[in-house]
Order: structure tokens, then sequence, then C-alpha cells
């Protein structure tokens, strides 16, 4: 079995908001492993300040000591841009400031929303259901392409399956997950090769199981996005 290195103190759960992960950890040390793109968007709490992680299209390794407390909502790919009010792409490859992207009013509702919660994740959890109800985030054909390209359906065949051409469906990708199909597609398929490893599969297996043509292939798509072996991003 494949030891799972997990940050210090990191704790998470479903969420009520569909597919949605809440979760927290205590600070950051420098044996920490990189945050990897993952397709999704996350709200955060951080020492009691609000903000949004975009979609990754690298590793991002946050500096060691620079937060005591982080709690977080991670959204399922494709979701958070209709709830936050902003498409993914504007927000590709950075950290900013709910302030920046929110109206005053706004940020002060999800600030008292914090207040009276339990915890800044339960919090969190509550800023996602008010805007859940003031916004339609479930869009089927953003889900669509997130089901289609995770199981492994070429970006071809994922345009064709919704009766459009490769311009809208880049499009849609764009708005959606901040980057175009054929990235989403390379990035669920590494987290799905990493979690097959995670569950104790050889790293030959998975990558069959996952899509590549060989374990090299595999091996250098991971190396790319998180600039790390899976040997060692395994530990």
């Amino acid at each position: 079995m494949t030891e799972i290195h997990v940050p210090r103190g990191y704790r998470e759960r479903p969420s009520s908001i569909g597919g949605a992960v809440i979760w927290c950890r205590d600070g950051v040390s420098d044996s920490d492993l990189p945050v990897l793109p993952d397709g999704s968007m996350d709200l955060l709490w951080i020492d009691g300040k609000l903000s949004v992680a975009g979609p990754d299209t690298r590793a991002y390794r946050p500096e060691p000591g620079f937060a005591d407390r982080i709690a977080g909502i991670r959204f399922y790919p494709g979701t958070a841009p209709a709830l936050l009010g902003v498409p993914a792409h504007e927000l590709r490859d950075a950290r900013v400031d709910l302030a920046d992207l929110w109206s005053p009013a706004d940020l002060r509702s999800a600030s008292d929303l914090i207040g009276a919660a339990s915890s800044p994740a339960a919090g969190l959890a509550s800023i996602a259901r008010w805007r859940a109800a003031e916004v339609d985030a479930v869009d089927p054909v953003v889900r669509f392409i997130v089901k289609s390209l995770r199981s492994g359906s070429s970006v071809a065949a994922t345009a064709e399956e919704l009766q459009t051409g490769p311009r809208r469906l880049h499009r849609i990708s764009l708005a959606a997950f901040g980057y175009g199909p054929k990235t989403l597609a390379r990035v669920l398929r590494m987290q799905r090769a990493l979690a097959l490893a995670r569950g104790g599969m050889g790293l030959a297996d998975v990558a069959v199981a996952a899509g590549y043509s060989d374990q090299a292939h595999m091996s250098r798509d991971i190396r790319e996005y998180s600039g790390m072996s899976p040997m060692k991003l395994l530990g």
C-alpha cells in the first residue's frame, strides 16, 4: 500500500453543496507536498481573511509558516464560477482576496456568516449554501464534460456527444474550468492515476488503467504538473 502524505492537521469532509469538499489544515510546513491541479477552485479562510484559489495549471506550494489556520471549500470542477460570480480563466493560477471580487455588501454578508458559524469551515459551507440559493451552479453541460473526460473519453468524442463544435467546447471550458478541455482531461487523468496509486495499485498497472500509453508517459505527465516524480510525490 502506498503511503498517503497529507499536510499537518489536514481534515476533510463532504459538503452538502453537490460534489464539494470542506477541508481544514493547521498551517504549512516545508515538508508539505504542493497543491496539484485538479480542475477545481476553492473558497478559502486564511487566518480570518477570505480569498479564492483559482484553477491551477501547475503545482502551487505555499510558503512555510505563511498561515496558522486554513479552511477551505473545494468546489466540484466547473461549479465555482457561478457561485463566485467570475469566469474561471480570470483567476487561473491565482490567489485573490474575495474583497477584490465581491461588492462590499456581499463581502459583509459572507463575513457575517463566518462570524455566526461554529468554525471557519462551517462558515464557508454557509457561504456556499447562500450563494447556491442565489444562482444555479449545476450546469448539466459542465458536469457532463467532467464526467466524460474523467472516464477517459477524448475531447473530440465529448464534443460530439454534446453536439457542439471544438471552439464552443473550448469557450465553455475556459469559463468553467479556467483552461481548455485538453488540459482538463490531462489534469483529471493525473488525479485518477494518483488516486489509484494511493489505493495500492502498482504504477505500471496505474498507467494502463488511467489511460496513459505507458508508465514513462504517466511519469512525464505527473512531473510536468507537479515538478516531482510519481514515487516522490506518493511518498
